[in-house]
């Protein structure tokens, strides 16, 4: 399975987008720092996600939701 999630910076009130198959364990890595260009955000609160059979449909869903139509 993989995953399209939302995070929204509790600092900041911003959101991040991203896909990923594990989802807690990419929460933990968000909120640790461990992804560099968001790090000054921290720390994130998982406001949505969706669950996907392959990762090309969590890509798909993952470009909508960073193109205009799906701000």
């Amino acid at each position: 399975m993989c995953y399209v999630y939302i995070l929204r910076s509790k600092k900041f009130n911003k959101h991040y987008t991203g896909q990923t198959k594990n989802l807690n364990k990419r929460i933990e890595e968000h909120n640790s720092g461990k992804t560099k260009s968001i790090k000054a955000y921290i720390p994130f609160e998982l406001i949505y996600f969706e669950e996907f059979s392959t990762r090309k449909e969590a890509l798909e869903r993952e470009k909508y939701f960073k193109s205009g139509c799906g701000r």
